[in-house]
């Protein structure tokens, strides 16, 4: 989660801030680059409603004119041909460096070691393992549960095409549900923290000398969190698939406990963040509202399972739980446009059995969701930078860029098995269109924009040095052998040097909205890494490692 030390300040300035060329004159406020014009700005549009061409007004014309200029300009990159197997690999790779616990014999990044091994004891229960979520060493149960849905989805829709990293794939995905069994042990309550956020962050330190507090934080029947424990059944519905044929006992028990999960999220409706307030607030607070994972972990549920209790209690929460709302969102927090694709491509699957026209409105806002990525004609929350990135207001914006590339992946698929295109006002999306955006959006990662900089650390010539994360930072274990203690960390955490260990596969927050970025620690927002930014791109790597 991103996090400065106490008393450090943000500086105004940075030596390492890369800008891309530009001769407009007006800056973006906070950042040292100018903000410059461009045809990717968004364009706000009331109705999406069919027009003929024939009929199109002056207006219309230049304004489908100007959308077909976008999509031609967007996708008319120099692109570099890229390594996307060599990328997968590294994404994936990074996973082991987020790892909590007592690291295995086979653990291939070296320069990590064993760490938090007492988590739990002050509950008598054992919550070791899981992942750091980010640059800390904060144990997040939110952005952990749905990190662990997304990496299972990407191997449920792309494994085929993984090769030899679908075996560390399913690794990666086990380390993760391992952990989610032990916070869920308990019926009716849900371990959902191990650590205090706001005494880690005063300090800048190895996960292996950690001496802050591990505070374990819980829901229950008294403190309900239906938005952490619907995406935690979600996480388990999703991953029991991945081992339904590679360890079917482990996989009935992650599908049994998911079922459990979700009906205590159920039963028991409310926000975690109304219940544990500054202890998840403002880190992972949940904004949004806990009734769009209510629908998500429903809908994984019935797929993971086939059953018919799941279809209808889809379609009797449809409209109570607000499945139609804020279609072009997708993250940790908000799961509606995850929801809309997931049961779309479900229902061309026939396994939500039963009449179609109930789960209508579902495609219909997958097609709106579709629509507000489109460049030319996107919605006012998503914007074009001039280099042609997603950008969507808020801190870390790659988590936005990779879980909606996956969702047009994902989607495009959906179409082209349907022999199908998403109507768009006066103009339609074909599934090819979809991927090419997300190619895009790809390669736009992994080095093709205007500073030429990959932002997965280790991939291509030219990646982040300065990344906002304590283990890459610090001196390892083994080349520091004594402790670092909570505010010596600092001497590293400010100086100019170039990480001491490099976490390969790591992909930071990215630029801002003008393409610059600042390849400094403390731009937390664009500097550090986080698991659910990488989680989608494993998914959108194995699809274009054998599609480019």
């Amino acid at each position: 989660m991103p996090s400065l030390p106490q008393n450090v300040k943000k500086p105004t300035e940075s030596r390492h801030f890369f800008c891309p060329k530009s001769s407009f004159p007006p800056r973006l406020e906070d950042s040292p680059c100018p903000l410059s014009s461009s045809i990717y700005g968004h364009i706000t549009h009331n109705s999406l409603t069919p027009i003929s061409v024939a009929r199109l007004s002056p207006a219309g014309a230049t304004a489908m004119s100007s959308f077909r200029a976008a999509v031609f300009l967007l996708l008319l990159a120099v692109a570099s041909a890229h390594d996307y197997h060599d990328a997968l690999r590294k994404s994936i790779l990074f996973f082991e460096g987020q790892r909590s616990g007592k690291l295995p014999p086979d653990q291939r990044v070296k320069w990590r070691r064993d760490s938090a091994l007492r988590d739990g004891s002050t509950v008598g229960r054992d919550l070791t393992g899981g992942y750091y979520d980010a640059g800390d060493n904060i144990k997040f149960g939110f952005p952990m549960a749905f990190t662990t849905t997304l990496l299972s989805w990407s191997i449920i829709d792309f494994g085929r095409t993984m090769g030899p990293e679908l075996k560390n794939a399913v690794k990666a995905v086990r380390w993760a549900t391992d952990y989610l069994l032990k916070v869920t042990v308990d019926p009716g309550v849900v371990y959902v923290q191990v650590g205090d956020a706001f005494s880690d962050h005063n300090c800048w330190e190895r996960p292996e000398d950690m001496d802050t507090l591990r505070t374990v934080y819980k829901i229950d029947r008294d403190h309900p969190g239906s938005d952490v424990a619907g995406e935690t059944a979600a996480a388990l519905a999703a991953a029991s698939i991945v081992f339904r044929s590679r360890d079917p006992s482990y996989s009935a028990l992650l599908l049994n406990r998911a079922v459990r999960v979700f009906e205590f999220a159920d039963t028991h409706r409310g926000a975690y963040s109304s219940s544990l307030h500054a202890a998840v607030c403002p880190f992972y607070c949940d904004v949004n509202g806990y009734q769009d994972e209510l629908l998500w972990g429903a809908a994984w549920l019935h797929k993971a399972s086939r059953r018919r209790v799941y279809r209808e209690y889809i379609i009797k929460n449809e409209v109570v739980l607000h499945a139609g709302d804020t279609i072009n969102e997708f993250g940790w927090d908000n799961k509606h446009a995850g929801i809309n694709v997931l049961i779309s491509k479900e229902l061309k699957q026939e396994v939500l059995m039963g009449r179609a026209d109930y789960f209508e409105n579902f495609k219909q806002n997958a097609d709106g969701f579709i629509c507000s990525l489109l460049p030319g004609i996107s919605h006012p929350q998503v914007q074009y930078s001039p280099g042609g990135l997603i950008f969507k207001a808020g801190g870390s914006n790659m988590q936005h860029v990779t879980s909606l590339s996956f969702l047009l992946v994902a989607y495009s698929n959906y179409l082209s098995h349907s022999n199908k295109a998403v109507p768009c006002g006066s103009h339609s999306a074909s599934p090819a269109l979809l991927r090419q955006l997300a190619k895009r959006q790809v390669d736009y990662i992994l080095g093709d924009n205007p500073l030429r900089m990959s932002y997965m650390v280790g991939y291509g010539e030219r990646y982040p040095q300065r990344i906002h994360h304590r283990g890459s930072s610090l001196p390892s274990v083994k080349a520091h052998p004594a402790r670092i203690h909570c505010k010596e960390g600092s001497l590293y955490f400010l100086t100019p040097n170039p990480n001491p260990n490099r976490l390969v596969g790591a992909v930071v927050g990215g630029p801002n909205v003008t393409d610059a970025f600042p390849d400094s620690r403390p731009y937390f927002q664009e500097s550090e890494p986080t698991t659910y930014i990488n989680a989608p791109l494993v998914g959108l790597l194995s699809y274009f490692s054998a599609h480019s």
